[in-house]
């Protein structure tokens, strides 16, 4: 079975040119459930560079659809045996404004358009950008 993955090393992951806000901002929640982007930005804000996108996208998978722990190798394996969207796509660089960085090891954390590490990664010629998808088509 071929494994899809989602990381990048040693690339920035710039917020979409058409995010409608100009600050980064915190996910709001959405009831009793949380969304997406409440679960990406919680276990980013509290871990930076300590897991690989596939670990975070593969997280929100298992919160989602209470994958049960011993369950996890084979639901694991099962997810990526698909392609699926990575940071690109997701709300918190489409939405919120953070940049996703990736390091050498694929690691990832998140910074605010507005913050001076972000602008740093922005000007790091070493360091390989791409911008997140946009949200909407022709703009």
């Amino acid at each position: 079975m071929k494994i899809h993955s989602t990381n990048y090393k040693n690339t920035f992951i710039e917020c979409a040119e058409d995010c409608p806000v100009d600050l980064a901002e915190i996910p709001p929640s959405k009831g009793d459930k949380k969304t997406i982007a409440n679960i990406q930005f919680e276990i980013l804000v509290k871990n930076p560079y300590k897991f690989t996108s596939d670990d975070v996208i593969f997280q929100v998978f298992v919160d989602r659809n209470d994958v049960i722990k011993h369950e996890y190798k084979g639901a694991r394996e099962k997810f990526f045996s698909k392609g699926q969207p990575c940071f690109r796509a997701c709300p918190l660089t489409k939405r919120y404004e953070y940049g996703i960085h990736n390091n050498e090891k694929g690691q990832i954390a998140m910074f605010g358009v507005e913050t001076d590490d972000y602008q740093r990664f922005v000007n790091d010629k070493s360091v390989e950008k791409v911008k997140a998808m946009r949200s909407k088509i022709g703009i």
